[in-house]
């Protein structure tokens, strides 16, 4: 039986398509075969994409096979042909676009296009500048790419006469019917409750090789419609009732849990501050991505001489360990307190602009000043609807910064930067005002623009990211030069602390040693100290909370530093993509989406070991509850300082109300 002419043209762009996805996983199995585990796992990535990409193939291809077969010479059909022919370049553009940028995303993020893509794809100018002045190569090659589909799909949907309506309507109904059943079933690919998902594909701890196994149209379509639909934790992790993930939330905090006094904020508690005094001016220098490896004190490169300096006069911390991999996430953290979890960072969620907690909002009733200090455009990552929105009352940004020296794609440099926190913290200690400021850096990001003054010793090629590190470092450096000789340095704390690793990548299923990063206390009463206890991001705006002198009801869940914390509590969260980790002193455990957790030994670099996890229960429930608290704690808006009327009847939460007001079913 001899097919039309438009159901042939369809056809052309499933196979080319498929050959494409196939093409670019065998190159990319060979760029990365020293992650591969043999030739047996080869075979199964190439098969397991094969049955991906025939996926993809169902989503955009199904319909205009169908359409096709109803189409005859006519005017209706014509036109119906030319909606056609733009969709299947279009898509076919797709495809081979987000294939071709594919060896680029993976060498800086260890991974296929995902959510991230998607994030950045929300500011384009940011983005375009920076692709422009460090990735030409790559820009040229993918516009190439695009002119290339664009034209290819064009020839291939040349105009050809449509055939007459010789082909019967009964054979007709027969062959829509045949192609939605194959079409239907490439898109489900399993024959089992729920249709496909990666996870069926995925079959070892190294997420960068599971990822091989999917195409990048897939992936990106897969992060957005997680995106789109903001799943609840207990859709990745499994179900727990609210009661049993408060109980074990609270069992955990380092404090007797009678002290919860909120039946509406389960976490809300009275913490006490270990000093005594005048209340601090509190400044968080928030580093970009500065993971330990770069910081000779910490066993890393010898990048950052000042910071080394800086440490070995201040409270450094040896094993701090950050919450996630982008930026957000680490505002998150030092700023709310607030764990990570597999959605987006609540920086960017809708339902926590307003009236979600944040030290800031917190320090603003105790009279301080609080303010947000960024070298770029603060509506990047939507942080300043959320900074104003949750207790920061100044932002100052490049449109407020007067004759920066130097601005790169991402902004201000550090330099820049600096000398305008200076210029505000000697302003609010001339006006005798408490002060709280956020200091978020950006000269430490692709394409690693920065001015070549500042006295640093630069290595060939200047523009790279360990230069970018140098450049950093020699900001903060004369930044606390300065800063020592103020009049503000007595009275103020100070915490620099990095936002996140440059680059998240390995064989594990979470790379722990990407997420050990520098943090400091330091300030003029900060006694040198160095800490080898194993601390999270979220311990951070307890324990500064602490050394400030306010003491007064939060929802942190963190540990004040300033205490002694047992070994056996000692723990950091991480979020690794849709993997929830929970570190302890001894063992790492994992949850995956929909698959079984595993537990680890581990050497606080590597994961090692898998320890089976039976009679692990009570630690599973315990990882279990945190993997799902985040996400519990933003949908039903328990993550808050309570009205000033709710302040006089706080009583002690009992599990039971709880369970009967909270439900996450």
């Amino acid at each position: 039986m001899k097919l039309t002419a438009p159901v042939k043209t369809v056809l052309k762009f499933v196979m080319l398509s498929i050959a494409i996805l196939s093409l670019s996983r065998v190159y990319l199995l060979l760029t990365h075969v020293d992650r591969i585990n043999g030739f047996s796992d080869g075979v199964w990535i190439l098969l397991q994409g094969l049955r991906v990409d025939l996926v993809v193939a169902g989503y955009f291809f199904t319909i205009p096979l169908m359409v096709s077969l109803w189409l005859y010479d006519g005017a209706v059909s014509r036109f119906i042909t030319r909606i056609l022919n733009v969709w299947l370049v279009a898509a076919f553009t797709a495809i081979v676009f987000l294939e071709v940028i594919t060896p680029e995303f993976i060498h800086e993020y260890d991974i296929r296009p995902n959510r991230l893509f998607i994030d950045y794809l929300a500011y384009p100018g940011e983005v375009s500048r920076m692709l422009w002045e460090g990735y030409k190569p790559a820009i040229f090659l993918s516009l190439f790419a695009l002119a290339v589909c664009i034209g290819a799909g064009i020839a291939m949907t040349r105009k050809k006469s449509l055939p007459d309506q010789s082909l019967k309507i009964l054979r007709r109904f027969g062959l829509t019917f045949v192609v939605l059943i194959i079409g239907f079933a490439a898109m489900r690919s399993s024959l089992q409750h729920r249709p496909f998902n990666p996870s069926m594909v995925y079959f070892t701890n190294d997420n960068l090789v599971n990822s091989l196994a999917l195409n990048s149209t897939y992936s990106v379509l897969y992060a957005a419609y997680n995106a789109k639909s903001e799943r609840q934790a207990s859709a990745l992790y499994g179900k727990m009732p609210a009661s049993q993930v408060i109980e074990n939330v609270r069992a955990t905090a380092d404090i007797n849990q009678s002290q919860f006094v909120s039946q509406d904020i389960p976490t809300l508690r009275y913490h006490e501050a270990s000093y005594k005094g005048k209340p601090k001016n509190i400044v968080i220098l928030l580093q970009e991505s500065l993971g330990s490896r770069y910081v000779g004190s910490l066993g890393g490169e010898n990048l950052t001489p000042n910071l080394d300096k800086l440490m070995a006069g201040g409270w450094q911390f040896t094993n701090a360990f950050a919450t996630g991999t982008r930026s957000v996430r680490g505002i998150e953290a030092v700023f709310s307190g607030f764990p990570p979890g597999p959605s987006r960072s609540v920086v960017k969620l809708s339902k926590s602009q307003n009236d979600f907690f944040t030290i800031a909002s917190l320090l603003k009733t105790h009279g301080y000043f609080t303010q947000f200090i960024y070298g770029g455009e603060s509506h990047f990552d939507n942080m300043k609807s959320f900074f104003l929105g949750n207790g920061i009352t100044d932002i100052h940004d490049l449109s407020t910064f007067k004759d920066p020296k130097f601005v790169g794609s991402w902004g201000a440099s550090d330099e820049d930067l600096y000398q305008e926190a200076h210029r505000q913290f000697e302003k609010l200690n001339r006006d005798s005002v408490p002060f709280f400021s956020l200091v978020f850096t950006t000269s430490n990001h692709s394409p690693w623009e920065f001015p070549e003054d500042c006295g640093n010793d630069l290595v060939a090629p200047k523009q790279s990211r360990e230069n970018a590190i140098r450049y950093s470092d020699c900001a903060l450096g004369k930044f606390f030069e300065q800063a020592k000789e103020s009049d503000y340095w007595e009275d103020t704390l100070f915490l620099v602390i990095a936002d996140h690793d440059s680059r998240a990548y390995g064989s594990d299923l979470v790379p722990i040693e990407h997420f050990r990063i520098p943090a400091l206390l330091i300030g003029k009463d900060v006694p040198p100290r160095k800490d080898d206890r194993l601390v999270s991001q979220i311990d951070f705006p307890v324990t500064l909370l602490s050394m400030a002198g306010i003491s007064d009801f939060h929802p942190m869940t963190g540990f004040d530093l300033t205490q002694d914390i047992p070994e056996s509590r000692q723990r950091a969260m991480m979020q690794y993509g849709e993997n929830f980790a929970w570190m302890d002193m001894s063992q790492t455990t994992i949850f995956r989406p929909n698959l079984a957790p595993k537990i680890f030994t581990h050497d606080l670099k590597h994961l090692n070991t898998e320890v089976l996890a039976d009679h692990k229960q009570k630690l599973l429930d315990k990882v279990h509850a945190h993997a799902l608290w985040s996400n519990l704690a933003y949908l039903q808006g328990l993550y808050r300082l309570p009205s000033d009327e709710a302040f006089d009847g706080l009583e002690v939460t009992s599990l039971e109300q709880n369970e009967k007001n909270l439900d996450m079913n």
